[in-house]
């Protein structure tokens, strides 16, 4: 355990040295937006085409590990959801309680992150993760908040949702890098060489970014913030761990790296959305800040545990 949280402390340091940056105000909102614009657009997208490109589709696709993680990701999501709904808050606010509850910070966290400690044979697996929450519950978040709002289906909701997926960065850089993979065109030394230069600026860039927005963010509705973080830090990867090993037998491998994925903290486009409706931003504020600071010992915990 110690050896690991020592392992993953460079992250989390990276992370305080970004908010103190944010609270000194040496990094200003304005700067930290667009550091995040850098690495979104830019970094992680060419560190996940390079990735992909030099898989196979065959190598990441497995399905019972999109199976398991979808399972054991609904059962926090319905939990979280009913839980909002005892509360008397509508479907808006549920659907955003439960965002948080299960879309971990996996683009700009985990995949850095969990590559690093647990091997390049963890790209697959959290790949997949990420893709998972990007068209599931990125695309349900919509449809729950606008279905509500318009009370029905509409064709208008689905182009927004398809819009969505298709000018995500990240979802169409692994597209693309597993279309050049899939035609077996060899990348030329000098692009492999951009890529992995562009790509290394994902992770120290991505770290920082993440320490400097939470800056901005407050820690009002404490004990809402506290439940949601609980639901995220341990029901969501114990759920994924039951569905994983028990119910779906995923390789341990690749399950140890799912469910290390979704120990993540709440992820910082869970904020954008709700900023984005109108819907409890503050509330996904205090989610995201008090998730991240006790994920410092909480991943810590859970990879050491998969990696027995």
């Amino acid at each position: 355990m110690i050896e690991i949280f020592l392992k993953t402390l460079p992250f989390f340091a990276l992370i305080g040295l970004g908010y103190g940056a944010g609270r000194t105000r040496f990094f200003t909102p304005e700067a930290t937006a667009y550091l995040t614009k850098f690495v979104f657009y830019f970094a992680l997208s060419a560190m996940l085409f390079r990735f992909s490109a030099n898989l196979s589709l065959a190598e990441i696709m497995n399905w019972p590990l999109v199976v398991a993680y979808l399972w054991g990701s609904f059962v926090v999501y319905l939990l979280a959801t009913l839980v909002a709904l005892l509360r008397k808050r509508g479907i808006e606010e549920a659907a955003v309680e439960a965002q948080c509850a299960v879309v971990g910070n996996v683009g700009f966290l985990g995949i850095p992150m969990l590559v690093l400690l647990l091997g390049e044979a963890a790209i697959g697996p959290v790949m997949l993760v990420l893709a998972v929450d990007l068209m599931v519950f990125g695309s349900l978040i919509v449809i729950l908040i606008t279905g509500s709002r318009d009370g029905r289906m509409s064709l208008g909701m689905l182009r927004t949702v398809g819009l969505g997926l298709v000018s995500n960065p990240m979802i169409v850089s692994i597209t693309l890098g597993l279309i050049w993979s899939t035609l077996r065109i060899p990348i030329p030394a000098p692009m492999n060489e951009f890529l992995a230069l562009l790509g290394a600026a994902a992770t120290p860039g991505a770290l920082f970014a993440i320490g400097a927005s939470l800056a901005s963010k407050s820690a009002e509705r404490v004990s809402v913030a506290g439940w949601l973080s609980l639901c995220k830090l341990v029901l969501h990867p114990a759920a994924v761990a039951v569905a994983g090993l028990l119910v779906f037998s995923v390789d341990p491998y690749a399950a140890g790296v799912m469910i290390a994925a979704a120990a993540l903290p709440v992820a910082g486009n869970v904020y954008i959305l709700a900023q984005h409706y109108g819907v409890a931003p503050q509330r996904v504020s205090a989610s995201i800040l008090i998730s991240t600071a006790i994920s410092v010992l909480t991943v810590s915990f859970v990879i050491a545990w998969v990696t027995i």
